[in-house]
Order: structure tokens, then C-alpha cells, then sequence
């Protein structure tokens, strides 16, 4: 008897390039580690020649394959804030998928031939354009017609290649997403349950269409390529994968696929239902495409959608189930969450007693009522929902007070949405969450002050302002007394208390929470201002917004918020229990005001790399990772090397000098 035929496995062989890009992967990790253990938390991890013997590596492999990829510390990327994202419309049309929730319906859509299978990520598509091997616009899909231009958010993607080595116009389709994994941990920082994000997708396609890239950096999206839209000059043997093993080659994640056949497609759908519970990338299905592209180019297309691919949704399992209650929570920013409660039922091999309603509108479009039978099911498979009223008795309503402070409620409009808030600037909701910023570890670092902890302290009334939290001494009965602590607690907080008194003019504002205000853009407006807090609180939005790398979305931020008399008490209440550390480094003269710099190799006066790129922007001056047109001169202590960026400056005229003779002629030391 003959065997079954399976289907074949997900493709995961590797060629030699492949291994390449996979250990400039694991180097570029290790050397981030590295960097931010000894940068921002005092720790080293290896030692300076080990870490200098990891980068040149890195170096010699991304000039080896021709690929950099995004992250790598060899790149310095600027963040940057913008006041809209361009929209731009696509060189042809991007058509929606036909659907099916049959899976015979797939041997028939095969009809003989062979296919790529893969997983439907559910992300934010983006199409990326390259030209002589490097990034030149990422663009979203928008309406299929026309996307916004986020280039600027893709070149702090994760793993996105910036350099490749084809050379020619390069267009390809992909999924930005975010993995499970980093939406939970994201998640986790944010700490309070019920502000917390509700799904990857949701929270990816913000993230990717941020007017600020270092939000976008933050919230570490990946691109996974699933369509080659044009290489000239590449024979691809007519197969499609055949386009997915090139794009692989340039430096890019591709979607998992398995290449299926009429007689092994079922099997193969089998066998990544399997998978989907434990597969950390967002899916909400699978695609078959036909793998014969001149088969798939004379099929064509309908009015709606191309003829060579399908989608294949899985059936949701659903159960019914009573509706309890729904919970209303509200968060630091007064948003009040609607949460269903039902009686437990088993989903896709789990209990299930909860599922997010997100807002007024739905709670009404559903018409709930305590008692009501409802179905619930999971979105993909992972995320609880409610499917279907079955009895809609529409008697809850939005509650009139907060459930948090007893302070008034109003229900507010937006884009044809309703969304339930709480009024009361004083909830204490709000306070506990903004109180968890100020002490978390890029704010004050108060190590103690969890948010478990201060929701304790504010429920006891021993918190209403900041400083309050530097006064805790004064309440030493009531601490030592309370649940999970005692006097070496109590004691071990009071010395993290007191530590944490000396702090950073850029911390401190970090730490005040205002919107957009992160520590990289803190440390950027210190400098501007040379350290005078008074100045910055009285600048005005058009001051604030001619900082290089500040736009208008953030100095309007900034402004508003020392605007409001309440917050400019707080910050007198809270200066006197601070010692704020002057500015170490004395005012330099803007000597390299408009230059733009590149530093290579190893270094022998200096510690590393980043203390003389803060030399280099002290006067002025911009450090850069590649060499370009826009480069003023190339830092490399081996001026005669025969590497890629000695080779590139020598062909654009660029001087390439030494450390020693960089000191000496432009710093002056």
C-alpha cells in the first residue's frame, strides 16, 4: 500500500546567506543588551574589547552581504516627529481577499496545481520601496488605493533590512505586526488591567502610524514579507516561491509558508490549526496563492479580488452563555472600560468568564442586560468576544458616577463612537497610574513604589501629590501595619526613597507624564535650554518647536502642560525634596554646527563610540551609521582600510582621519 501523502513542512531550510543575516541578527541583539545594560543601568555585560570585537564583526557582515539591518547598532537612527503622515497613492491597486471557511473549497480553488500556504498575519499591511539597495518609502496600505506615508516608522522597525544587496527597484508587500509575546509585555508596564491595550492588531496599526517614530521604536513592530511586487532582472524561475527564498536572501522575515498540492492541502490547514495556539505572530487565518505566477498573471482579477489566492478563516467556535454583569473600570486618562461577565464556558480548549465590550456603542448596539443569554467566541482564536444578544433586553446602561471616585460621568462622542469618562480630575484612578509613572524606572526609581503598592498608599490617603511620596517617614505606623509589609520593608523603601531624591532634570520631566514627553525627547529639550527649567516652562510652542528633532505635536504638548496652573504647583510642591544634578558638561561652542559624521572601527582615545558621538553633538554635530552624499567627513583610526565605508567615502570625496587628528583639529584637545 502506498503512503499518505502530508503536507510538506514549513520551510525553514537555510542557505549559507541565510546563516549569515541569522548571526548579524544574534550580534546586533547581543551588542543592544550590551549597550543598554552599560548605558542605562550601570552593568556591564562584556568588556570593551569584546564588545568592540562583536561590532567590527557586524561591520564585516554587513559588508559582506550587502544588507543592514534596522536596529543594528551600526545605524544611527533619529527620531522624529512630523504633524501628518503624507498620503500617497499605490502604483496599482491592492485587492481585497475572497474567503472561505470550507476547506474542500481549497482543493477545488488548486484544481491541480501547486500552491503557497501561509499564515493571514493580522497586522497593518505596508509596502516598502527600495532603490540602490537602500529604503526609500514604506507606504501603509490605507484604502487599497492611496496609504500614508510612515518611512520614517519603518526604519525603526525591527527587523526590517535598510540596505540590501539588489540594487534595482525593489517593491514588496508585507505585515507589520506585533507578536503576542511584546503585546503582553507592553502591557505589563502599563500595568493597570483596564487601560491596558485590547489586541496586537489594534495596537500595531497605531504604532505604525505615529507622527512620532520613537513611540513607534518603543513598541518594537516587525515586518513579515508576503508578496514580491517588482525586481527587474531576477529570474524567478516562475514561482512564487521562488520570489519568497529572494526576498529572504535580501534580509527580510518572510510569512511561514508550506507549498501544498490538491491532495495535501487539507492536511497542511490541519497541521497549522495545530500551531495557531502557540504562535506568538497574530493570525487570523491562512492564504493559498498559486505558486505559478505567469498561471497567476493570465487568471487576473475580478472587481474585488485576484483570482490566484484565497483566504481561509477558521469557523470560530462559539458557545452560549449567561451575561452576568458588565464591569465598568476607569483608567488614568478617565476613559471608563466596559468588561462583560459571563458564566464560564470552554473555548478552544480554555475557560472563558470575560471578554472586553470597548466602549458605550457596542455595549448599546448589543442591547445588554443582566441575565441576557448570550454567545461568545474568540477572535482568532485567542481573544474572548461577544458574538450575539440572543435576548437583548438593553437594561444596563453607562453608570452615572465613577465606580473609582463616586465623581460624575459623561458620555463623549467621537468619529461616531461613544466612549464613557470619568470628569473628576482628582479620581483617583488617574492618580495611581500617573503616580506609577513618576516612580517607575526611567522616572524616579523608586524601587518599592509598585503600583500595587501606591494604589495601598493612595487608598489610605497617605498620597495626593508627588511629593508626598519623599514624606512617607511621617506615616511609619501605618506602613509597618499594612498587608506585605513590616520595618524592613518599610525601612528598604525609605533608603529607595531617599536615593532617588538625586535625579536628572530629564528624568524629572519623564517622570511628570506629559504626553509625548519620553526620555530621549526630555534629554533633547534640556539641551536646548541649557538645563533652565524656568526657560522651558515659560518658552512658547514656536520656541519649543524649532528644536532639532521637536515637532509642533510635542512642543504643544509640552507647552500646555506647564500652561496649567495645577501642574505647575505640583512641580513647586515636589523641587524642594529633589537634588537635581547640574548639567556635568560645561557650554561648547557650536564648532561643528551642520556636520555630519561617521565613526568606524575601533577606538583608542576615546571609551567607545558613544563618548565620542557625545563630544561630536555637544559641539553641534550629527553622528550617522552609513556613509552618503550628506556625510562631512569619516572617523576610522585604519584611514587606509579597504572597507566598505573608507571605499564609499573615498568615492564621494569624503575625508576619511583618525581619531587622534579628528581630536586634534576639531575638538581641540
Amino acid at each position: 500500500m502506498g503512503q499518505s501523502k502530508r503536507p510538506e513542512q514549513i520551510r525553514t531550510d537555510k542557505t549559507a546567506d541565510d546563516m549569515l543575516l541569522q548571526e548579524m541578527k544574534e550580534l546586533a541583539e547581543r551588542l543592544r543588551e550590551a549597550s543598554g545594560a552599560y548605558y542605562a543601568q550601570n552593568r556591564e555585560l562584556m568588556s570593551n574589547l569584546e564588545y568592540d570585537r562583536l561590532y567590527e564583526r557586524l561591520e564585516e557582515l554587513e559588508s559582506l552581504t550587502g544588507v543592514v539591518l534596522a536596529g543594528s547598532p551600526t545605524v544611527h537612527v533619529g527620531y522624529e516627529a512630523v504633524d501628518e503622515l503624507p498620503k500617497e497613492r499605490h502604483e496599482s491597486r491592492m485587492l481585497s481577499l475572497d474567503k472561505t471557511k470550507e476547506r474542500e473549497e481549497l482543493r477545488e480553488f488548486l484544481k491541480g496545481n501547486r500552491g503557497v500556504m501561509s499564515w493571514k498575519l493580522d497586522g497593518l499591511t505596508v509596502v516598502l520601496h527600495y532603490r540602490d539597495g537602500s529604503l526609500e518609502k514604506a507606504v501603509t496600505r490605507g484604502n487599497g488605493e492611496v496609504g500614508e506615508i510612515v518611512t520614517n516608522n519603518a526604519r525603526v522597525f525591527q527587523n526590517i533590512p535598510l540596505q540590501i544587496a539588489y540594487q534595482d527597484e525593489l517593491i514588496l508587500r508585507g505585515e507589520a505586526v506585533i507578536t503576542y509575546s511584546d503585546f503582553e509585555k507592553i502591557n505589563q508596564e502599563i500595568g493597570e488591567t483596564d487601560t491596558r491595550y485590547k489586541n496586537p492588531r489594534n495596537l500595531c496599526s497605531g504604532s505604525v502610524r505615529q507622527l512620532n517614530n520613537e513611540v513607534t521604536a518603543a513598541r518594537k513592530v516587525r515586518f513579515y514579507a508576503f508578496s514580491l511586487v517588482r525586481a527587474d532582472g531576477v529570474d524567478f524561475q516562475n514561482s512564487r516561491e521562488r520570489q519568497m527564498l529572494f526576498l529572504r536572501e535580501q534580509g527580510f522575515d518572510i510569512v511561514d509558508y508550506r507549498m501544498v498540492t490538491e491532495e495535501t492541502v487539507v492536511d497542511a490547514v490541519s497541521a497549522f490549526e495545530r500551531e495557531v495556539q502557540g504562535y506568538d505572530i497574530p493570525s487570523d487565518g491562512l492564504v493559498l496563492s498559486l505558486d505559478d505566477l505567469e498561471h497567476s498573471r493570465l487568471l487576473g482579477a475580478t472587481a474585488k479580488f485576484p483570482r490566484d489566492s484565497i483566504a481561509f478563516k477558521w469557523a470560530d467556535e462559539q458557545a452560549q452563555t449567561t451575561l452576568l454583569e458588565v464591569e465598568w473600570s476607569a483608567s488614568r486618562t478617565g476613559l471608563i472600560n466596559p468588561v462583560a461577565v459571563f458564566e464560564p464556558v470552554e473555548l478552544e480548549g480554555t475557560t472563558v468568564s470575560r471578554a472586553s465590550v470597548h466602549n458605550v456603542s457596542i455595549v448599546r448596539a448589543l442591547r445588554l442586560g443582566e441575565g441576557d443569554q448570550i454567545t461568545v467566541y474568540k477572535a482568532n482564536m485567542i481573544i474572548p468576544q461577544i458574538a450575539e444578544n440572543l435576548t437583548r433586553s438593553g437594561t444596563i446602561e453607562p453608570p452615572a458616577v465613577c465606580p473609582v471616585c463616586g465623581g460624575g460621568t459623561t458620555v463623549q462622542k467621537t468619529d461616531g463612537t461613544e466612549t464613557l469618562y470619568c470628569v473628576n480630575p482628582d479620581c483617583d484612578a488617574k492618580k495611581i497610574k500617573s503616580f506609577t509613572l513618576f516612580a517607575s524606572r526611567d522616572g524616579m526609581n523608586i524601587d518599592g513604589l509598585s503600583e500595587a503598592t501606591l494604589e495601598k498608599f493612595i487608598g489610605r490617603g497617605l498620597i495626593h501629590h508627588y511629593a508626598d511620596m519623599f514624606h512617607l517617614d511621617r506615616h511609619h505606623e501605618t506602613i509597618v501595619e499594612m498587608e506585605g509589609f513590616g520595618e524592613r520593608s518599610y525601612q528598604k523603601l525609605l533608603e529607595s526613597i531617599e536615593r532617588a531624591r538625586d535625579t536628572t532634570l530629564p528624568r524629572l520631566l519623564y517622570s511628570l507624564g506629559i504626553e509625548n514627553i519620553g526620555l530621549a525627547n526630555a534629554k533633547v529639550i534640556c539641551r536646548a535650554f541649557s538645563h533652565d527649567l524656568e526657560r522651558m516652562m515659560e518658552a512658547d510652542v514656536e520656541q519649543l518647536g524649532e528644536i532639532d528633532g521637536i515637532g509642533s505635536v510635542i512642543a504643544a504638548s509640552f507647552h500646555d502642560y506647564f500652561a496649567a496652573e495645577k501642574n505647575r504647583e505640583e512641580l513647586r510642591l515636589l523641587l524642594p525634596q529633589l537634588r537635581i544634578a547640574a548639567d556635568a558638561q560645561p557650554e561648547q561652542e557650536m564648532t561643528l554646527q551642520g556636520m555630519v559624521i561617521v565613526i568606524t572601527g575601533s577606538l583608542e582615545l576615546f571609551e567607545n563610540r558613544n563618548a565620542l558621538k557625545e563630544e561630536i553633538e555637544k559641539r553641534g554635530g550629527k553622528v550617522t551609521g552609513s556613509v552618503s552624499s550628506k556625510t562631512t567627513l569619516l572617523i576610522n583610526n585604519d584611514t587606509q582600510s579597504a572597507s566598505s565605508k573608507n571605499k564609499k567615502a573615498r568615492e564621494l570625496d569624503i575625508p576619511v582621519i583618525s581619531e587622534a587628528d579628528f581630536r586634534q583639529r576639531y575638538l581641540q584637545v
